[in-house]
């Protein structure tokens, strides 16, 4: 299923999911969610993953055009997670504040939210976890104008976010059966 793109379609898959536990808060004009995962890996190692290597972990059904897409974060204050399929490009969000090891920052819609002219900031936060490895959290909070009441958005954009997170976490348990 590639990125839902209309409103209507958003709506109609608000329909198969009820809640999810990590919407921290949602209103008409926007909301929070958080997910979290710990990882046998040190904070370099999930830091390397997540912007290194965005395209081997990123689910492709969740992006513009799937498997013809090539996935890119370009860690720097004015970056890019980008995204290109030959001429078509998008960029998902801009990057705005980097701690290496311990936080990336990002602006912008993701999915349907860009269309709609909405906003967000999302943010992978990496900590050590309580005996050893790395929690990787996933943040991300949006809103802004829209005729549409966001609170319903926030179960889905919830589910769609703990995937792509656990995307990642998958990913970096292969790498570290494998020895890196």
């Amino acid at each position: 299923m590639r990125w839902i793109l209309g409103a209507g379609a958003l709506a109609l898959a608000l329909t198969c999911n009820t809640a999810a536990a990590a919407v921290k808060d949602a209103t008409a004009g926007g909301f929070t969610i958080e997910n979290s995962e710990t990882l046998p890996v040190d904070a370099d190692a999930a830091w390397k993953a997540l912007v290194q290597d965005v395209d081997r972990w990123w689910p492709k059904d969740h992006s513009w055009w799937g498997n013809e897409s090539k996935l890119s974060i370009d860690a720097r204050a004015g970056g890019c997670f980008c995204e290109l399929a030959g001429a078509r490009q998008a960029q998902h969000m801009a990057v705005v504040f980097v701690d290496p090891g311990r936080t990336l920052r990002m602006t912008g819609g993701l999915g349907p939210l860009q269309g709609m002219g909405l906003g967000g900031a999302l943010e992978f936060r990496l900590a050590p976890a309580d005996g050893g490895g790395t929690r990787i959290t996933m943040f991300y909070r949006a809103g802004g104008y829209t005729p549409d009441d966001l609170s319903k958005f926030a179960p889905v954009v919830d589910k769609v976010q703990a995937q792509q997170l656990r995307g990642l976490a998958d990913f970096l348990r292969k790498s570290a059966k494998q020895g890196g």
